[in-house]
């Protein structure tokens, strides 16, 4: 994906109707005075300071230290040692799912935190689903326009070099689209009906990208015509254009690592239920083009930039949302048949 950067009133925040503070939470804002989270990075951790601690911190005067990269073998490292140095840890949704079958993170209060209206998978009981983000085809303006994966594998009618990413869990469910699967009927993945699909294109395919800003690059230098790139890289772009027409819907997720420290965790439901409010969504979307969680975001957001943003009605109805648990089981075997596949390139 791509790179992101005393004491109140017991009433300041999670307040349940009737104006009281939840007393897990008003006790946390007594004993902490920071907390640390581990996050991506990048414009993705700028979003987050802009759109969620700024408010969290002027109501309760916790400080939040934020540090980067998450990779999850940096949550187990924490886990196994017993040595938890931050109290959120934001992971992609198959990370998600791995972390919680290995027994790394804890259940979260859902009571303390208290949220505004949530998309129902952004609320899960382990974590919590904050930012939005899409894998989608995007095209220089001078190109044939595209609507589905299917023309994008169409190189005859479609003319032009491709990139792809180098990332079977991307590359995957984008052949099996191409190739007429519904998105009702993508899981379970068909791994040998994907792997010749993709053989169909590899000829037409000049980059495999690793990073996130190497699509726009190569379609801004004509390298390629068409790519499939994180929409956060594409989204207003000069000369560059996208759909979100079955673009690969994803969720980054905070979890608390397995051994938090209790009154640190009961302030992070408080910084998370900032992350449920719609305002505060709206403002860390104009650091980035990726989107929280709340049905109701698409009214705060600019009206002439909501062909931009991932989840607006407009967008999210077109898009596939992944099965993170069939590629927490199955992702080894499709590792492997991946780096098989590479060696014929």
């Amino acid at each position: 994906m791509t790179n992101r950067r005393t004491l109140l009133k017991a009433t300041a925040f999670a307040a349940l109707p009737g104006g009281l503070a939840l007393p897990g939470i008003a006790r946390a804002q007594a004993q902490v005075r920071e907390i640390r989270m581990v996050e991506a990075g990048g414009l993705s951790g700028d979003s987050i300071e802009a759109g969620y601690i700024r408010p969290f911190t002027a109501r309760t005067n916790i400080r939040v230290v934020r540090e980067n990269p998450n990779p999850l073998g940096k949550l187990r490292a924490m886990v196994e040692s017993r040595s938890i140095t931050a109290v959120l840890f934001e992971l992609g949704s198959l990370s998600t799912a791995i972390a919680q079958a290995a027994g790394l993170i804890e259940p979260l209060d859902w009571a303390a935190i208290n949220p505004d209206p949530m998309f129902d998978e952004a609320k899960l009981p382990h974590a919590f689903g904050y930012q939005y983000y899409s894998t989608l085809m995007a095209w220089r303006s001078d190109a044939k326009p595209l609507s589905s994966w299917a023309e994008f594998w169409d190189v005859r009618n479609f003319p032009g070099k491709r990139t792809l990413p180098d990332n079977v869990t991307l590359a995957v469910p984008m052949a099996l689209l191409a190739d007429g699967v519904t998105p009702a009927q993508l899981y379970p993945l068909d791994l040998n009906r994907a792997f010749r699909k993709l053989n169909q294109i590899k000829g037409s395919v000049s980059v495999w990208w690793g990073a996130g800003a190497q699509p726009p690059q190569l379609l801004k230098d004509n390298e390629v015509q068409y790519a499939a790139s994180y929409s956060g890289r594409v989204a207003g772009q000069a000369g560059i254009n996208l759909t979100y027409a079955q673009g690969l819907l994803d969720l980054a997720y905070f979890v608390v690592p397995k051994g938090a420290n209790p009154a640190e965790k009961a302030a992070a439901m408080g910084l998370l239920h900032e992350m449920s409010v719609a305002r505060n969504q709206a403002t860390a979307a104009e650091v980035i083009p990726y989107t929280g969680a709340s049905p109701t975001l698409d009214q705060l957001l600019p009206q002439a930039r909501l062909n931009e943003f991932p989840t607006t009605r407009a967008n999210k109805d077109v898009q596939v949302f992944g099965n993170p648990a069939w590629w927490a089981q199955n992702r080894d075997a499709a590792e492997r048949r991946w780096q098989e596949f590479k060696l014929g390139l």
